[in-house]
Order: C-alpha cells, then sequence, then structure tokens
C-alpha cells in the first residue's frame, strides 16, 4: 500500500498541469443518444447514454448528462444518510458508479491538435493524446435533422468505417467522442453495422445554461451537523456549466500509468480507495464521540467483446 501511496503522490504533483489549458465558453450544447453493442451475444441489448457535447470557439468536451444526473443523485442519498444518522454515528454507504455509466469526457483542442480524455477512478486523470485525423470523404448526398440541413461523409476511424452528417452551417470541427475534422459540426454519426450510433438529440444555446448561484461554496462538499464528506472525483457541482475547462483537480497521467491504477483497483478496492483519498488529501471530519464507518462498492464493469475502439486488420 505505501508503494500505491507513493504513485498517488507522484501523480498529485502533476495536477497543476491541467490548470495551465485556458478555459473556453461555450457557444452551443449539442444532445445524443449514443448506442453501442457491446455484447454481439446480445444483439437486442445494446447499451444506451444520453450525452452532450459542448461547443466553444477553441475547444469542445464531450460528456455523459447521464453521469451528471447520477452524481447529482449520489450527493442526494449521501446528505440523507449524513441526516438520517442524526448526528448520533452510523454508516454512510456510497455506491460508485453504476451498470456502466461513461466514466470518460474528452476534451478537443483542434489548433493544438490535442485531445485530452478525462478519465474517472475515485480521482480525475487526464491523459493527453494527438487528435486523430480522420481521412474523410465527402459526398453531394443531403439530409435534414431537426433543421439542421447536413451533408454527408464517410471515412475509417479505430477499425470501423463510419458515416457522418456534419452541418456546414455550423463552423465546429468537433462532433461527438473522437470524431472530428470536417467543415462543419458532426450532428450524427455511426458505424456500417450500426453496432456505434452517435443521435442527434437537440441543441442548445449556451448561454441559456443555468449558472451555479453566488457564493455557492465547494459545490464538491456535503455537510451537516458534524459531518463533512468530500466527494471526491466529481465535477464540482457549482462549476459554470458554460465554461469549458480541465477539472482544476485533474491529474495528469499516461496510459500505461493509468493501465496500472485500474490493476491495482481491481485487486484491491479498500486499498485503492484509502490511497487514492490520502493522496488527494480528502478527509473525513466528525464530530467527538462518532464513529461513522464509510463503505465504498465499486460496480462490476459490463461484458464488452465489443469494443468502441477495434483493433486495425492488417
Amino acid at each position: 500500500m505505501k508503494k500505491l501511496f507513493t504513485l498517488f503522490l507522484c501523480m498529485c504533483a502533476a495536477a497543476l498541469v491541467a490548470r495551465a489549458q485556458k478555459p473556453d465558453t461555450a457557444k452551443a450544447v449539442v444532445h445524443y443518444k449514443f448506442s453501442h453493442l457491446r455484447d454481439t451475444t446480445k444483439p437486442n441489448e445494446p447499451y444506451t447514454e444520453n450525452m452532450v457535447l459542448f461547443l466553444g470557439r477553441n475547444a469542445s468536451a464531450y460528456k455523459s448528462y447521464d453521469r451528471k444526473l447520477q452524481d447529482a443523485m449520489m450527493r442526494k442519498q449521501v446528505a440523507e444518510q449524513i441526516k438520517a444518522n442524526g448526528g448520533a454515528g452510523g454508516n454512510i454507504t456510497i455506491k460508485r458508479g453504476g451498470p456502466g455509466i461513461t466514466n470518460n469526457e474528452y476534451y478537443m483542442y483542434p489548433a493544438q491538435k490535442k485531445l485530452v480524455r478525462k478519465e474517472r477512478l475515485i480521482n480525475n486523470y487526464l491523459i493527453e493524446e494527438p487528435l486523430p485525423v480522420i481521412q474523410w470523404k465527402i459526398s453531394s448526398d443531403t439530409a435534414s435533422f431537426s433543421g439542421l440541413k447536413c451533408q454527408k461523409a464517410t471515412g475509417h476511424f479505430a477499425g470501423r468505417d463510419y458515416t457522418a452528417w456534419f452541418c456546414p452551417d455550423l463552423p465546429f470541427h468537433s462532433g461527438p467522442w473522437k470524431l472530428n475534422g470536417l467543415p462543419g459540426l458532426i450532428v450524427e454519426a455511426y458505424d456500417t453495422n450500426k453496432q456505434v450510433v452517435f443521435k442527434f438529440d437537440g441543441m442548445d444555446d449556451a448561454s441559456k445554461l443555468e449558472k451555479p448561484a453566488a457564493g455557492s461554496g465547494d459545490g464538491t462538499t456535503i455537510q451537516s451537523g458534524g459531518v463533512m464528506v468530500k466527494m471526491i472525483g466529481m465535477e464540482d457541482a457549482n462549476d459554470d456549466p458554460g465554461i469549458i475547462a480541465l477539472p482544476s483537480n485533474g491529474i495528469k497521467t499516461n496510459e500505461k500509468e493509468f493501465t496500472n491504477l485500474k490493476e491495482a483497483m481491481k485487486k484491491d478496492p479498500a486499498a485503492f480507495m484509502q490511497s487514492a483519498m490520502a493522496a488527494s488529501g480528502a478527509n473525513i471530519r466528525m464530530a467527538p464521540g462518532m464513529n461513522t464507518n464509510m463503505k465504498f462498492q465499486v460496480a462490476t464493469g459490463p461484458v464488452i467483446n465489443n469494443p468502441l475502439e477495434l483493433p486495425e486488420k492488417k
């Protein structure tokens, strides 16, 4: 466990890198219904999730809308348990994750030709990679999606052939997930067999997003009576949704280090949790005489024999 704790400390020292990326202001928010046939033995049971793409002048962020709702529900759950304990001790159970809800987010920076993937494994980890270059072939075919006039393009990426519909009237070069590089917003996309689908589900003006109230305080902390619980790894509930920015508590890492962390998590979840919390400086403060136990339950991952990114055929 000491070795694991040392690794966390070294990685936390890199967290300052996340703050070096200049925030951008979102101009529009695009909603997608994401569908992925993860398990080919169950062809009628694709995984589905509601996703959102925040579009700025210089950056974009692709996130899970369902994750946002789950985080809010978790905060409410913890607050209710603290209140139910009445300050006299008891158990607080925090269920991390759910049946496959996406833990990662994708931040695109086209001018810098880079993509940053945010992974959540108790803490937030940032993995930088080159922005994918997709050789799109644009055709003359057109279609309309909720009044948006779009043009068809086809391209190959991550082992799959994709059809994308982009809107030339919306001068954003981003799209859902890692799809990018067309002369207009990618409104809808899917692979040949429609095992992966990003279905357009509407678009909003980002200026109309609800902003947090002034003086809302720390949106990652829940406090009641003598108990204070720090919800590490979550987005700050008081962050402005109209700002595209990497999490200020993000820890820069690479693919190899992150794989090692996932293996450590599988091997000993309790030790991993304790080390992650200690390295991040999170703690639980209780009034004298209280004996509150924190129990963490890690959800078992789904069966995936058809990953989003497939190996390229030789």
